[in-house]
């Protein structure tokens, strides 16, 4: 499928440094509001009171959230389960886990006599710790593997530099998280979890056809090599992350309050995947002096595809 077609390969290289330069002063704002603000981290975190409460009927989970909000409870995450709905709390100075309960079923018997508890647990911050062990784990595990990956399948400069721009990804969804100080839950960390996989799936697309590309063009420089390269999936990348983007954006603004955060990471993930795919991990490559010796082994001569010009920096190059 063609959108357009591009004539002339873009010269994205050329403005690495200033486009790197504003990707640092992101990528610091973001460590300095984590430092300075850090994460409002929901219950599944912090500990708190986990309620189960069942209806006669289908529950209405808005006028659930907004009894509970009237109470003085802010961004309380509550998912329907049929009749059934689970409500989870955070601390409340002063207060046991019972007292709360006791507070939140009175105010949701004054709505509606019917409505009964099932169950009222206490989640202790011991839990929240174990979660947030697990959760850096898991990071570091899927970061491990990438660079594993990336080492094998081309070549140890790709993989650092696929690293680091994931790292940036990962760290500005936190630094948005942190100054807005919206609710990280375990819905998001699993989100940050997904772009890094995301925007790795970006990466290989682009640095397989910079070894194609070294391959066919044995003159071309390493920035030109990398500009036709990105020039010429500008037409998968529109189609691949604007459909993504399409279905993140219906879960945005039709998935509830429970989907809410789950969706605005990923959407913050998706469009800056694409930035550091493009610029930040090609550019650092570039930078790290990668060549077509490191990605073609015994350097042997370029293939040419039918109707190839030898030197033509443009073929290809079709969105």
């Amino acid at each position: 499928m063609e959108f357009f077609r591009i004539h002339k390969t873009i010269p994205f290289m050329r403005h690495a440094l200033v486009l790197n330069i504003v990707s640092f002063v992101t990528f610091a704002l973001a460590v300095f509001f984590l430092f300075h603000r850090g994460l409002h981290l929901s219950v599944e975190f912090t500990g708190g009171t986990v309620m189960e409460v069942a209806y006669k009927q289908s529950a209405d989970v808005g006028k659930v959230r907004e009894v509970v909000a009237k109470l003085g409870y802010q961004e309380v995450q509550v998912q329907s389960f049929g009749t059934a709905v689970q409500i989870r709390l955070p601390v409340a100075k002063g207060m046991t886990s019972t007292q709360q309960s006791d507070q939140v079923m009175g105010a949701l018997k004054a709505v509606e006599p019917t409505v009964e508890l099932r169950s009222n647990e206490f989640v202790g911050p011991q839990v929240g710790d174990e979660l947030t062990s697990n959760g850096l784990k898991a990071l570091a595990m899927v970061v491990a593997g990438i660079m594993i990956y990336l080492a094998f399948r081309f070549e140890w400069k790709f993989a650092l530099a696929t690293v680091l721009a994931n790292l940036h990804d990962v760290v500005i969804i936190l630094g948005f998280f942190a100054f807005f100080q919206w609710e990280f839950s375990l819905a998001v960390l699993a989100a940050v979890l997904a772009v890094l996989g995301y925007s790795v799936n970006e990466s290989v697309v682009i640095f397989d056809r910079v070894r194609e590309n070294f391959r066919r063009y044995r003159k071309m420089t390493t920035a030109g090599v990398i500009d036709s390269a990105i020039t010429s999936t500008i037409s998968r990348t529109i189609i691949t992350h604007g459909s993504t983007q399409l279905v993140v954006l219906s879960m945005f603004f039709f998935g509830g309050p429970t989907l809410h955060y789950f969706a605005l990471a990923l959407t913050i993930g998706i469009c800056f995947g694409i930035y550091s795919s493009c610029f930040v991990a090609a550019a650092i490559a570039m930078w790290l002096g990668v060549k077509r010796e490191d990605l073609i082994k015994g350097g042997g001569p370029p293939t040419k595809r039918e109707g190839d010009a030898e030197d033509d920096p443009n073929a290809g190059a079709v969105v």
